[in-house]
């Protein structure tokens, strides 16, 4: 495969946890991958170790929260590749769990600009690059705490955590893929909910490994031609919104 036929892939979010497997597996899959990472002494540590097990992973500085950063890791891919097959959209944080009833707007915002208005601003930034793919499939990790019939479901875990700041974004984060698969003709939209995985989000309590916890994103990331679009995913199959 030369440079115009690999599969190009970029990751946000992806020194550790779930975007580091995720970058793990697509490189494993022969793809060139594109980890981006806020941290950049541990995006450039994990690109070089992903690369000295043989794979071909390029570290690129990226804050999701910062329009110049954003800017600046667009023109970087743009100069390495011509086009991007796949962005997978999984930079969050969970934010402060407050009781709801004691909530302020400043315990949501932040939540908001990495988990929703990030992805907003790296799916516009990279659009030409996805237009120039041949099969464009953009990713958005979502959670099942986005889920308006989850979280009201008594038998779901779900229903039992109370906050506003976390799933009112992943809950956005939905409907920007809803949105995006129907304005986006062409490219490939889906939402992907990991699962209860132990990650950093939370304090590694989770039940799932990161392995296991990247399945829906890696078969999201890896769909053909007649794959879904406009679908909300984990590892089992489909979701109710």
């Amino acid at each position: 495969m030369n440079a115009t036929t690999t599969t190009t892939a970029l990751v946000t979010g992806a020194n550790k946890g779930l975007g580091r497997e995720t970058v793990r597996r697509l490189a494993e899959l022969g793809w060139r991958v594109f980890l981006g990472a806020r941290d950049a002494e541990r995006g450039r540590a994990a690109a070089e170790e992903f690369n000295t097990a043989g794979h071909d992973v390029s570290f690129v500085p990226l804050d999701v929260t910062s329009a110049e950063s954003i800017a600046a890791a667009a023109k970087s891919v743009a100069e390495q590749t011509q086009h991007l097959d796949v962005l997978i959209n999984n930079a969050g944080i969970g934010g402060p769990w407050v009781d709801p009833a004691d909530t302020v707007a400043g315990d949501v915002r932040e939540v908001f600009e990495t988990n929703v208005f990030g992805p907003i601003q790296v799916t516009h930034a990279f659009l030409p690059l996805l237009r120039a793919a041949a099969q464009p499939r953009i990713v958005m990790v979502s959670s099942g705490m986005g889920s308006l019939a989850i979280t009201s479901d008594p038998a779901r875990l779900e229903s039992t955590l109370h906050g506003l700041g976390y799933p009112a974004s992943k809950a956005a984060v939905n409907m920007l893929t809803s949105q995006y698969s129907r304005a986006l003709p062409g490219i490939q939209v889906n939402a992907a909910d990991p699962g209860y995985t132990a990650t950093d989000l939370n304090g590694n309590s989770g039940r799932q490994t990161v392995t296991e916890g990247t399945d829906a994103i890696i078969r999201l990331a890896t769909l053909g031609p007649d794959g879904p679009t406009g679908g909300y995913f984990d590892r089992e199959g489909s979701l109710p919104w």
